[in-house]
């Protein structure tokens, strides 16, 4: 099934052309760090490595998010120098990052909430002097038309795709043809460091129509690097 309009490829490298550039690293799980100079840095979903796996989280960041209220997602305290935890939505500006947290039940449009439901999942969107990073945090089902729009113009997304309580690869396939990011980063999925049961990267990449590229230690890019069609890149994790 084409899940995409538009073509979709994979990415290797993007270029910075010499120019200040912003950085995102993945350490495992939900966990990222988004740095660029004379910005504020900001780490996402820090989690207990004791449940999720991989390595000892040992990060410096101005800003802490958390999605989800889950150990896979909120070990505040994994992170030091941090000034500002940000766990629900609002709007938010440090350090010259602009932060959009867009709240969702957890199951989007396509789940019906029972009695005492309190499920709840933020999304957050991180705008770095004109590049937007969206983190869909825990989220498990596709975003209502309404979530949607309040997240706005997406350059990087990224994308929970390996299940077991967050997207699977086929709802992950779903969100990205809807929000139609530049660049689409997979998290959360099986890898050999990780305790929990997800499904593998090559689950979602197959959905993708797409087959599984060289990983790279993190993302370097500028505005004007931005690629015109949706790429998906893949990260190595790396230790704090």
């Amino acid at each position: 099934m084409q899940v995409l309009e538009k073509e979709i490829s994979l990415s290797i490298i993007i270029s910075s052309g010499g120019c200040t550039f912003m950085e995102i690293t993945w350490y495992g799980h939900s966990c990222f760090r988004l740095t660029e100079r004379n910005y504020a840095t900001v780490v996402t979903d820090p989690f207990d490595n004791k449940s999720i796996g991989y390595d000892s989280l040992k990060l410096k960041a101005d800003i802490v998010t958390v999605s989800h209220d889950a150990p896979g997602h909120n070990n505040v305290d994994a992170v030091k120098g941090t000034s500002h935890v940000i766990d629900g939505s609002g709007e938010f500006e440090i350090g010259g990052v602009f932060i959009t947290g867009v709240q969702t039940d957890g199951g989007g449009s396509g789940r019906k909430k029972g009695k005492g439901d309190s499920v709840r999942n933020t999304i957050y969107v991180f705008d770095y002097d004109g590049i937007t990073v969206a983190h869909m945090g825990d989220l498990k089902q596709t975003p209502t038309q309404s979530e949607i729009e309040s997240l706005g113009t997406i350059n990087v997304a990224l994308v929970p795709v390996g299940g077991g309580g967050g997207l699977n690869a086929a709802k992950a396939a779903e969100v990205i043809s809807l929000i139609e990011p530049n660049i689409v980063i997979p998290m959360h999925y099986a890898t050999p460091a990780a305790k929990v049961s997800l499904e593998s990267l090559n689950k979602f990449l197959k959905e993708m129509g797409l087959s599984k590229p060289d990983a790279q230690p993190s993302l370097k890019l500028t505005r004007s690097g931005l690629p015109d069609e949706t790429r998906v890149v893949v990260l190595e994790y790396q230790s704090s």
